[in-house]
């Protein structure tokens, strides 16, 4: 379903770089723990986040505790605010990869399903340069997934015809 809220945006980019080199089941089992972990997904909070809290991050096992990971976490809370404050909300800087319109797709297939497009480069190229981290294309493509802004879902899914007429 296509999401326009800017703390779920980026809890789902959060938790897409967390997944990065592991199986997606793994993140989402921990998913209620990273909430409780970084403050419900706040960005100003986690902003904030000193050498005191990464210390506790790394010490909890209810979430991956990766270092680069949890650096990543709060350097890309910052970078969010300031892409905020630019485009008004970070739902509006995100969609306009997809001019504010999720992509349709009529994948027959899962098979057909690229693990990463164009305009998920050009996303990820963009967020790179706005000082975001583990937001590569095949992460990118991933997130734009599960928020909506590309339907995947294979034509013969339900869930395709649902999403399909919830765009027109």
């Amino acid at each position: 379903m296509p999401v326009h809220n800017d703390r779920l945006l980026f809890e789902f980019l959060i938790l897409e770089g967390a997944q990065a080199g592991l199986s997606w089941s793994t993140i989402l089992n921990k998913r209620e723990n990273y909430r409780r972990a970084f403050d419900g997904f706040d960005p100003r909070k986690i902003a904030r986040y000193d050498a005191r809290k990464v210390k506790r991050l790394l010490a909890d096992s209810g979430i991956v505790r990766n270092r680069l990971k949890i650096a990543a976490t709060i350097q890309n809370a910052k970078a969010f605010l300031i892409a905020q404050r630019e485009f008004g909300s970070f739902d509006a800087y995100l969609w306009r990869f997809v001019n504010s319109q999720p992509i349709q797709n009529r994948r027959k297939s899962f098979g057909e399903v690229p693990a990463q497009t164009s305009e998920a480069v050009a996303m990820s190229q963009d967020l790179l340069r706005r000082g975001f981290k583990f937001v590569g294309p095949t992460i990118c493509y991933a997130f734009m997934q599960a928020v909506g802004m590309v339907n995947d879902h294979t034509t013969d899914c339900f869930r395709h015809a649902q999403l399909d007429r919830k765009c027109l």
